[in-house]
């Protein structure tokens, strides 16, 4: 639906983990952000949001982060990585990794 891909992780000690789609989906209820700008994020499923380019990624960790802290956290800070993913490259591509575009098949 949205033209980005962004791969969502929680980072626990010695190991990282797709955040799980109940997580993502009660963030992006923009009863909880207030936030207009994640209108236009859509969780699709364990660790992978679709988004529109209107959605500045620093604010969506910093937000998600906050958040999952004050809901999920235990009293510990939950610390997470966003990957935006590379929609023809298909699955496990990601678009940061330039050697990965450098020998894509045309």
């Amino acid at each position: 639906m949205f033209a980005r891909k962004i791969h969502v992780e929680v980072l626990e000690p010695g190991e990282a983990r797709e955040c799980p789609v109940g997580w993502l989906d009660s963030f992006c209820m923009r009863s909880f952000t207030g936030r207009s700008a994640f209108d236009d994020v859509l969780p699709i499923s364990d660790g992978l949001l679709e988004a529109g380019f209107r959605v500045d990624l620093q604010f969506l960790q910093a937000d998600l982060e906050d958040w999952l802290t004050r809901k999920s956290g235990g009293g510990s800070r939950v610390k997470i990585r966003l990957t935006e993913r590379d929609r023809e490259a298909g699955p496990g591509n990601l678009s940061c990794d330039a050697d990965l575009k450098s020998n894509r098949r045309l």
